[in-house]
């Protein structure tokens, strides 16, 4: 899952989302106190987006979204790899345009309607007819990753629909057709943006009904407080006062039901309160654990659970705003600068690598023998010398008030950066902002940036999810415009045969690192740790962990 898109303010609905006041903490006190452990308090580290995942691109809206919410296909447990969610198949016909999905039977939304073709027909039209701001990057982020544009799209920075049309053939059986063949489907039917959401509630809370402006995003009730999907866990109440959000158990769940009957996610920004709060007793787990806190937890005894490291982070340059970052040499003398082992030395957890590609090299299509960049000042300083750039004065941006599984700590990993570029010549401006929105609104969009972090949870495992994601066409983040090497994601991205993909994933990544649009830095092993009596939570690399097979030991 990315680092999200920028974030609309939700200031405006602080009271209307309160639709379990005070709920949180009597759940928690009740599970504490009663004769069998039910409830469990889980400390985030930031608030979700929204509730609705088809309009969030951010990690900590989508894990509540995959305790509420199915897809059709879902990753396997503590895996990457698709496997039956709502559907229990899907097969291409002999073109590879037009899926068929064989769907589960008996299967009901919270609010008591049938799951069936129809309402899988629904979801698909209501994300391919989005009109007005519903079809702002800022709101369908990963439709437009995905998908690419709409039926009739209202921007020129869109292109044609992957998605043509969703035909039910019976009640458990629907055809998805698209515009072409694309590594992205089956396996981007998993991400929690396509999840499925019941037809009468979408109806009822006008889930479409996105107002404002693009710099001020109103979000509809539907997505503050009526999220309705067929998964384990049913939304109780999102008191944003306090912090808490509130799901509990799903007592008619077509699948095993979970096993607490209410989950609660907390919001920690600070990474020592969380570790706090846990070893009070006050939450019963948390995510991303400090690098120099693993062990010490472990130690205490604390379940401590370390997801494979599938991600990225990386330094993003922007050549759009600065006319001298449009120059290669300056680009490459900014990473020559770099001393990235040192930083992963220092300051991330064990088993964290220096970045050769923008993914790691689990994912097909990771190519070792790609231009590298090691670290080496004098070579930075030449490279300046040649481009005229012995001057250069950058702005760094770096986020503050967050922590992420790719950067557990921005502001020593800013600094330690900052010096190396000091180092070599280069002035820098720092520029922290606070994650969400500034941060967010300022990176990627706009030109006003030079440098800054941000980072990639992988959402499945193939190339095109990481590196398309970032370079398959222009994007403020980056700011510059590569027609040729457009043209070759969109080649590899059409291409039928997984083998002869692969090896052209292997070439956009040489061209990529011969381009050098950012800096990767590095891939790290985030860490989740649950109470010392709580078990049954599989680390995924995607992070989706869930939550119902959760529970006490007795």
């Amino acid at each position: 899952m990315r680092a999200p898109r920028p974030k609309a303010a939700i200031a405006a609905v602080a009271v209307a989302a309160l639709a379990v006041a005070g709920c949180a903490e009597s759940d928690r006190e009740e599970g504490s106190s009663g004769s069998k452990k039910d409830t469990l308090v889980f400390g985030v580290a930031g608030d979700p987006k929204v509730l609705d995942p088809s309009l969030a691109s951010d990690g900590e809206s989508f894990r509540v979204a995959r305790q509420v919410f199915e897809t059709l296909i879902r990753a396997e447990d503590g895996g990457t790899k698709p496997s039956p969610g709502l559907a229990e198949t899907w097969t291409p016909d002999a073109t590879g345009t037009v899926w068929t999905f064989k769907l589960r039977s008996g299967v009901k939304f919270h609010d008591g309607t049938d799951f069936d073709a129809e309402a899988v027909c629904v979801n698909f039209n209501r994300w391919y007819n989005a009109k007005g701001l519903m079809q702002s990057p800022d709101v369908t982020a990963y439709w437009q990753d995905i998908m690419g544009g709409y039926a009739q799209n209202e921007s020129e920075d869109l292109g044609e629909s992957l998605f043509k049309s969703c035909t039910v053939k019976d009640p458990t059986t629907v055809d998805l057709a698209f515009t072409r063949v694309s590594s992205k489907i089956p396996a981007a039917l998993m991400l929690p943006a396509f999840s499925m959401h019941s037809p009468k509630a979408l109806q009822e809370h006008q889930a479409s009904d996105v107002t404002g402006t693009a710099e001020d995003i109103k979000y509809p009730t539907y997505a503050l407080e009526h999220p309705t999907g067929t998964g384990p866990f049913k939304f109780k109440g999102w008191d944003i006062a306090n912090k808490t959000l509130t799901i509990e158990r799903n007592e008619e769940y077509w699948g095993d039901k979970a096993k607490l009957k209410t989950l609660i996610f907390k919001t920690i920004s600070d990474e020592n309160a969380r570790k706090q709060a846990l070893r009070s007793g006050d939450i019963q787990g948390y995510d991303l654990v400090g690098p120099a806190d693993v062990e010490p937890l472990r130690g205490e005894g604390f379940n401590m659970l370390t997801r494979p490291a599938f991600n990225i982070l990386y330094l993003a340059i922007n050549q759009e705003g600065n006319p001298k970052l449009a120059d290669l040499k300056v680009r490459q003398a900014i990473a020559h600068a770099l001393n990235r082992q040192a930083l992963v030395d220092s300051k991330l957890p064990p088993g964290a690598q220096v970045a050769v590609n923008f993914f790691p090299d689990t994912v097909e299509g990771w190519n070792g023998e790609v231009t590298r960049y090691d670290y080496n000042p004098d070579r930075a300083k030449q490279l300046l010398a040649e481009a005229g750039a012995t001057n250069l004065s950058l702005k760094f941006h770096y986020p503050t008030e967050v922590t992420r599984p790719y950067m557990p700590n921005p502001k020593d990993l800013f600094e330690l950066l900052s010096a190396d570029l000091q180092a070599v010549g280069i002035k820098v401006e720092p520029i922290p902002l606070k994650w969400s929105p500034d941060y967010l609104n300022a990176t990627t969009s706009g030109s006003n940036h030079d440098l800054h972090f941000l980072g990639w949870t992988g959402d499945y495992g193939d190339a095109y999810n990481f590196i398309g994601t970032f370079f398959d066409r222009k994007k403020d983040e980056w700011g510059f415009s590569n027609p040729a090497l457009f043209a070759q994601f969109k080649d590899a991205d059409s291409t039928a045969d997984p083998a002869a993909r692969v090896e052209k994933y292997k070439a956009i990544n040489k061209s990529v690192m011969d381009f050098l649009p950012g800096v990767p830095i590095s891939h790290s092993p985030p860490a989740i740790v649950l109470g010392k009596d709580v078990t049954g939570v599989t680390a995924s690399p995607l992070t989706d962990e869930r939550f119902a097979t959760a529970e006490f030991k007795s």
